[in-house]
Formats: C-alpha cells, sequence, structure tokens
C-alpha cells in the first residue's frame, strides 16, 4: 500500500495527537503494549515449550537410543551377538549397542534409594556422549570392568551421601538360594564417576557399570544382555528404518522405539503447546481490539479535519489507506517491541527464575517436578514468523472497519455548520 507525501504526513501526525487529544495517545499506547506483551508471551512460551520437549528428547534419547530390541516379557537376549550384528546391517541405523538394565537396590550408611542400573561395555560407556560429555565428578576412565567402580547419577549421590571414592552396597534380591530361602546378592562397589545428565529422574536412579560386573551381580551367563539399543539416522523416520529389522526378528524379539516408551509424555507435550498458543493469541486478539477502538476515537475527533480533506479533494481511499498506516503502524512497533522484549527475557531467563526464587523464597523450578535441572529454550523461527504474521493480520484486520468509518464521512453534514 503505497502514500502519497501529504498521506505520509497526516498519518504520522495522527500517531502523535495534539495535546487535547492525549487521551487517545493513552488508548494507542496501551493498544501497543498489548500487542508487544502479547508478542513476547508468544515468543517465550513458545520457546519454552520447545526447548522442554527437545531437551526431553535429547536427554531420553540419549540415554535410551531411538530404539531397542528386547526379549518378549522381559525375557534376556541369549542371542545378542546375531541380532546385534542384524540391527547393524540395517540401511539407516548409525549404532547398535548391547546393554543390561534392571532395577535394583543400593545402600549407604543405613541410607537406600531404588535404581536402574545399567551394564554397558567400557567403550560404549565412554563413547555415549549423554554420560560422558556431563561428568561433574571423577573419571569414567576409572570406571573399568573388574575395577568394581561404577558411575552413578548427582542426585543419587547427594540422596545417598556419597562422593568419589565413597563405598555403596547393591542389592540383587534374586540372590542365592538357601534351605531357608533366597538370600539377597549384595556387592560393594566404589564411586568412581558422578554424571549430571540433566533429567531429574535420570540422575536420582541411574547407575552406569561395566556390562561384566553387571552380568556378575545379577547371576546372568556372560554370554546374555538385557536388550539391544539402536540409533538411526533420523529419530522422526524410526518406525520406517526399522520396518524391515522388525519383520525380520519376526517372535523372537520386540522392537520398541522412543515414540512407543514416552508416548503419554511427548503427546501431552504436544497438546499443551498448541492450548497454550490458542489461549496466547487471545491476548493479541485483545489488543486489536484496543487498537480498533483507538482508531474510532481517532476518526472522531478529527472528523472535521476529515471532512475539510475531503472537500480538498481527498478521495476516500486516501482516508482508508491513512487510518490503515496509522493502525498497522502500532501494531508492527508493537510486534518489533514485543519480540525484542522476548528475546531478551529468554536469554536472561535462568537469572530470572533464580531472582524470583530468592525474592519469593519459594522453589519456582523444582527438577523433581518439573524433569529437567534449568529452564530450557529453544526459539523455532518459523512459529516465531507465525506469530508475527498472526499479530500483523489480526492488526490490519482491526483497522478495517476505523479506516471505513473514517472514507464515509459526509463533508457536507459535518460542515453545515461550521
Amino acid at each position: 500500500m503505497l502514500l502519497s507525501s501529504y498521506e505520509r504526513l497526516i498519518a504520522g501526525r495522527y500517531l502523535l495527537p495534539g495535546k487535547g487529544e492525549r487521551f487517545i495517545v493513552l488508548v494507542a499506547g496501551f493498544s501497543l503494549g498489548a500487542v508487544m506483551l502479547g508478542v513476547a508471551a508468544l515468543v517465550i512460551v513458545m520457546s519454552v515449550m520447545n526447548g522442554f520437549r527437545a531437551e526431553l528428547f535429547d536427554k531420553i534419547v540419549g540415554l535410551n537410543g531411538h530404539a531397542v530390541i528386547q526379549g518378549y516379557g522381559g525375557r534376556p537376549l541369549n542371542d545378542w551377538r546375531q541380532l546385534l550384528a542384524r540391527a547393524k546391517a540395517t540401511p539407516g541405523v548409525t549404532s547398535a549397542v548391547p546393554m543390561i538394565e534392571q532395577p535394583l537396590m543400593m545402600t549407604n550408611n543405613g541410607r537406600a534409594e531404588a535404581i536402574i542400573l545399567r551394564g554397558l561395555t567400557v567403550p560404549d560407556i565412554r563413547g555415549n556422549s549423554t554420560i560422558a560429555g556431563h561428568v561433574v565428578a571423577g573419571d569414567l576412565n576409572n570406571v573399568t570392568a573388574g575395577s568394581n567402580r561404577i558411575a552413578i547419577g548427582s542426585r543419587l549421590a547427594e540422596t545417598l551421601g556419597v562422593d568419589i571414592g565413597s563405598q555403596v552396597t547393591i542389592w540383587n534380591p534374586a540372590g542365592q538360594s538357601t534351605p531357608f530361602g533366597t538370600v539377597p546378592r549384595m556387592v560393594s562397589y566404589t564411586v568412581g564417576a558422578i554424571f549430571e545428565i540433566g533429567v531429574y529422574d535420570y540422575d536420582k536412579a541411574y547407575v552406569v557399570m561395566p556390562m561384566e560386573d553387571a552380568q556378575t551381580l545379577l547371576l546372568l551367563d556372560p554370554d546374555t544382555v538385557g536388550m539391544i539399543e539402536v540409533n538411526t539416522r533420523d529419530a522422526d523416520q524410526v518406525g520406517p528404518i526399522l520396518a524391515p529389522l522388525r519383520a525380520s526378528l519376526g517372535q523372537t524379539a520386540a522392537v520398541s522405539d522412543w515414540r512407543q516408551m514416552n508416548a503419554q509424555l511427548f503427546e501431552a507435550l504436544a497438546i499443551e503447546q498448541v492450548s497454550m498458543f490458542v489461549i496466547l493469541c487471545i491476548i493479541i486478539l485483545v489488543a486489536a481490539f484496543n487498537i480498533a477502538s483507538s482508531l474510532i476515537m481517532l476518526v472522531r475527533a478529527k472528523t472535521r479535519d476529515i471532512a475539510i480533506l475531503r472537500t480538498m479533494g481527498a478521495p476516500r481511499a486516501a482516508m482508508v489507506r491513512i487510518f490503515i498506516t496509522v493502525g498497522t503502524t502500532i501494531g508492527v512497533l508493537g510486534t518489533i517491541a514485543g519480540l525484542i522484549l522476548g528475546f531478551v527475557l529468554l536469554y536472561f531467563r535462568q537469572p530470572i527464575v533464580d531472582f524470583v526464587q530468592k525474592l519469593s523464597g519459594q522453589n519456582l523450578w523444582d527438577p523433581s517436578i518439573r524433569f529437567l535441572t534449568e529452564l530450557p529454550s529453544k526459539p523455532n523461527p518459523v512459529e516465531i514468523a507465525m506469530v508475527v504474521a498472526i499479530t500483523l493480520l489480526l492488526t490490519f484486520l482491526a483497522t478495517l472497519y476505523p479506516a471505513s468509518r473514517a472514507a464515509s464521512t459526509d463533508p457536507v453534514q459535518v460542515l453545515r455548520y461550521e
């Protein structure tokens, strides 16, 4: 929409009305502020939701893989080497790792905690970036087969009150049978490394040890593993990629991908994200109504000026362009201010959360409830562009009625008594 020089001049004057029309300026300012807050809220909420999903996905998939191959009914895999070779030969599979995973109990000085024991080969332990890249104390190089050293999560270490070099005891209820019943198997280990993945449930429960030590603790055959973790080139295409492998395994083993294992969690996140987007769009809709009301008041205040312009030869289309320009300018300025505010708050999100927690004395971000230890963020350019487009569209639609009212002003009726 191109404006002539006088239309630009008048639109500029109407954006900053005179002294007697400060109320209109105040309403327009509220409209701009509402647009700014609506855009900022949408950017922040959508970015945090995306960050939450991305962080959870990276941590969960990084620790559990894109899919796992398990025996039916939780039975161990005895022919796992053949299955491992078949998985690695599947097109699209980038890695396949044998492992043992078993819920057990760990004690230290009278404290007891439920744990999830994970046994991996030593190269796989050191090659797992989710674990090796988040070691906060000790060294994974100390965790070797036969050394009786293990790596544990940071929250578990805090709960049990242990540090590097501390002795802990792991209980296996499936111990040896005696005439008096089954005696649990208890084995002492030394904490060789402490890791912090960033997911509370994992940091509070996971214990990693070499495969050979896990087989000894669980009284498993050296040629037996619990499952095979599989990673593919594209997590979103894990189903089609593993379809040939799933078909070839038949009834010998089952393949479960990350969507099946975490379906409820990620579906809940997706529904919540859509709901928050719709709810926050109402804020922008209210801001658009504010822009419409401020323009209607501006039209009423400038009725005499509009009549004079029409008498001087200004066409109806010029009036429409002028008031559309005024309204959309408010929307554009509010959108830009909202984007700036949103990105600034996202950049300082964790210090802001820490400050509010310190000020209120409340734990606003409890990792035991929110899974992650810090507030995540991941802006999505497509979603941000959608927010901007929706804001500008609603702003433009809000200007149509006031602009049409201005264009329909009858100069004869207005100037009759002047």
